[in-house]
């Protein structure tokens, strides 16, 4: 029997505390406020571990988004499953490979979010790690085409990453590490 949607809620709660406090906090995403303000997010919990059935539910949401112009981007949350990142990685190429053969490359981009993520070449506690730690595994589907909008006008956008990672490093870690424990704990339910 599937979980009622009240169950998948506070994984959504959590997500977009962890959105307000973190990404949007700290400008990590410079494009993220006005989406989330505006409420054109769409948050999809995926509750099987069958990968299978996660990449289905990847198919219907880039369908989704193909159909629905006024949803502007879209977080898949997995409760369950993905929980190894480098595993995650692995799912990941297979989520990238089924949107370019269902026809989306140029179209939308998949972006990571995991609560292990580390870049390449960084140390597992580096804070720089925390602008693509999340709650839980996450994709992120973004309209290219929204990104290039956003793009447009925003001053040196190559500089984000750059920028992310200064802040993140003069923050510290046990900043985001506070802000992932307090994502989870204030919505009962969501560990």
């Amino acid at each position: 029997m599937p979980p009622s949607s009240c169950n998948l809620e506070p994984f959504i709660q959590a997500t977009r505390f962890w959105l307000e406090k973190s990404v949007i906090g700290f400008n990590f995403c410079p494009f993220a406020k006005p989406v989330f303000r505006a409420d054109a997010i769409h948050y999809s919990v995926i509750t099987t571990e069958n990968t299978a059935d996660q990449l289905e539910a990847v198919a219907n949401e880039l369908q989704r988004l193909e159909k629905q112009p006024e949803i502007e981007t879209s977080l898949l949350i997995f409760s369950k499953g993905l929980k190894d990142f480098h595993q995650y990685l692995d799912w990941l190429e297979l989520a990238n490979q089924l949107s370019s053969d269902m026809g989306f490359e140029g179209h939308f981009q998949l972006a990571s979010f995991h609560p292990d993520y580390c870049f390449e070449g960084a140390q597992t506690h580096d804070a720089s790690n925390y602008t693509n730690r999340s709650p839980y595994p996450m994709l992120h589907i973004i309209r290219e085409a929204s990104v290039e909008k956003a793009l447009a006008h925003y001053p040196n956008p190559e500089r984000i990453p750059e920028t992310n990672i200064k802040v993140a490093t003069e923050q510290g870690e046990e900043v985001f590490k506070t802000i992932l424990k307090q994502s989870k704990a204030s919505f009962s339910g969501s560990d």
